[in-house]
């Protein structure tokens, strides 16, 4: 019975550092999208190329981090399920369009790239067997 309980506190913590871990992989996406927003914005100050479709990415990408933010603090299994789905299908959905030819320069291309990074630590986190059958 203690070994069983035991478990259970060990899984539990288990859990509870795999959502930190999620949180925080969250928070640097945000926080990369905010530098690469600011890039944007200064090349585009600076009189540099950019287009109409680099700007709205980068502050869609930069609004959806406290959404997924969100999601992860709720720590419920329907917000663990969205952030597992929205976790694969973003980073590649922005590295993708980024390697349409003539869609955004590749400094563009390579900051979005990093900023999928974590994106992509969050979906293999959130795969793992003991968030799953967590909640």
């Amino acid at each position: 019975m203690t070994n069983s309980r035991n478990q259970e506190v060990a899984a539990e913590s288990d859990v509870r550092q795999s959502f930190d871990q999620v949180r925080k992989c969250v928070l640097l996406f945000g926080v990369v999208s905010a530098i690469v927003l600011a890039t944007v914005a200064a090349v585009a100050l600076t009189g540099g190329s950019v287009n109409t479709f680099m700007g709205v990415r980068a502050v869609i990408l930069l609004l959806a981090a406290p959404l997924l933010h969100g999601l992860a603090a709720r720590e419920e299994r329907k917000s663990l399920e969205r952030l597992r789905v929205v976790s694969t299908i973003l980073p590649i959905a922005i590295v993708g369009v980024d390697l349409i030819p003539g869609v955004c320069p590749s400094w563009y291309t390579v900051m979005q790239a990093v900023s999928a990074v974590p994106l992509i630590a969050v979906a293999v986190i959130t795969r793992r067997r003991v968030v799953r059958a967590a909640r």
